[in-house]
């Protein structure tokens, strides 16, 4: 459910901005969410509007997806442009290190497995490469 409430946090901050945006989830939310349905969310794209995809395993209703794996599915579904990632920390570094350690501004997804990085799961990346798509 938390991801539902990032969900919404992040419509209402985009919409601030003038951003068109809609929320769709796994499971029945209609206060805050339209069902997810992936012939919607590309028309919504088609009409320029952010799609948002939250809930349980990030609108999957499969709480074995980590959220970082549905939203590549999701992205797969709807041949998205890239899969934009929220999360608290600010970059890939080259080692654990908090001192010495240097940020990649750009690194392929073979590179991301090569080194161990867990800035997304496996499956994730797996999902982002086959498909050509970004993560950001």
């Amino acid at each position: 459910m938390a991801s539902v409430m990032n969900s919404v946090l992040l419509q209402s901050s985009l919409e601030k901005m003038g951003v068109q945006t809609r929320v769709q989830t796994a499971f029945s939310v209609p206060e805050v969410a339209e069902p997810y349905s992936r012939q919607r969310a590309i028309r919504h794209l088609e009409k320029g509007r952010v799609v948002i995809f939250g809930g349980i395993g990030a609108g999957t209703g499969n709480p074995l997806f980590s959220t970082d794996t549905a939203a590549a599915l999701r992205a797969s579904e709807i041949h998205a442009e890239a899969v934009l990632k929220g999360t608290n920390v600010d970059g890939v570094y080259d080692c654990h290190s908090q001192d010495n350690n240097a940020t990649f501004e750009h690194i392929t997804f073979r590179e991301l497995v090569s080194r161990g990085a867990a800035a997304m799961d496996m499956m994730a990346l797996t999902f982002c490469e086959e498909n050509n798509i970004p993560a950001w």
